[in-house]
């Protein structure tokens, strides 16, 4: 009987400390959680000014050894934008997008002045600091490369206008545009006679592409393209139909020929290096037919002035 005693005790010690085991184990886990849950919750604030800054972005172009020429006339102007995802007491949240680059970034905002310091990483050449004021819907300001050799323009502006991005199909090239590709000219070999002495020369002159207007009338977000369409159409006006649907997306052209025409509108918002997910079913397919065309098709070029 002793013996029985002895082991009845001896089970229920055990199985009264197993319990308490159990009890801790699931507490702690559950005070932890509340406890990640707690630090994670940062408040934001300011959300008034979430949103895409959009404008010129422009400054004089680095010459030699780290000099700028003040008699040379050179200025890199660009379009950019600038978007403001998150604002906390401590930090702001955002990304730059310009040239079909898009760079995180993370800065401050002081609330006295209505300024803000963003900082892109810094792992990139083309990384530097904005340091710009907020003044109703508009920033102004400068962003100054980190690494100052590495790029053209160390030092630019920026002048900027909230804008809200919206994708609309209807959106087409103003029939005012410049349709001449300036950054793509090509020489061609011309003969005159000379009128002295009746001798046929040959100079070399500059030409440029020039497109039709065409890109005026054709609109691959809205209508499905057939060969028909495209078999008279030059390469220059495939390549602006086609990027047109881009653009339509907020696609940042990295080519500057793009940019020019694109950033004549006043839709052009650039907010991504990457739209392709953003294509309908029917745009997909119009771009895969102009590339097929774009491929074989030629240009018509012409001399102009600038």
């Amino acid at each position: 009987m002793k013996i029985l005693k002895f082991t009845l005790i001896t089970l229920f010690t055990i199985g009264l400390t197993s319990c308490k085991k159990e009890t801790t184990a699931e507490e702690k886990p559950k005070d932890s959680l509340t406890a990640k849950k707690d630090s994670a919750v940062i408040p934001e604030v300011h959300k008034e000014y979430y949103g895409i800054y959009t404008g010129e972005f422009a400054g004089k172009e680095m010459m030699h050894d780290n000099e700028v020429d003040e008699d040379y006339e050179g200025i890199n102007i660009k379009r950019i934008s600038l978007k403001i995802n998150r604002i906390t007491q401590d930090s702001v949240y955002g990304q730059s997008i310009v040239s079909g680059t898009q760079r995180p970034f993370r800065g401050v905002f002081n609330e006295g002045s209505q300024s803000f310091i963003l900082d892109e990483p810094g792992n990139d050449k083309t990384d530097g600091r904005f340091e710009v004021k907020l003044k109703n819907d508009s920033i102004t300001g400068k962003w100054t490369a980190f690494n100052k050799s590495a790029v053209k323009a160390p030092l630019k502006n920026l002048k900027l206008i909230k804008k809200e991005f919206v994708y609309n199909p209807n959106f087409m090239l103003d029939e005012n545009s410049d349709l001449i590709d300036w950054e793509n000219p090509r020489d061609f070999k011309e003969k005159y006679t000379d009128e002295e002495t009746g001798k046929t020369e040959t100079y070399t002159q500059s030409k440029n592409r020039i497109a039709s207007d065409a890109v005026f009338k054709i609109n691959a977000s809205k209508q499905k393209l057939s060969e028909k369409d495209l078999k008279n159409l030059r390469k220059l006006d495939m390549e602006i139909i086609k990027n047109s649907v881009f653009a339509r997306h907020g696609y940042s052209f990295k080519k500057q020929t793009y940019r020019n025409f694109f950033e004549q509108t006043d839709w052009y918002i650039p907010v991504s290096n990457n739209v392709d997910s953003e294509l309908s079913p029917m745009e997909k397919d119009n771009v895969a037919l102009l590339n097929r065309f774009i491929k074989y098709a030629e240009d018509k070029y012409d001399s102009f002035g600038r």
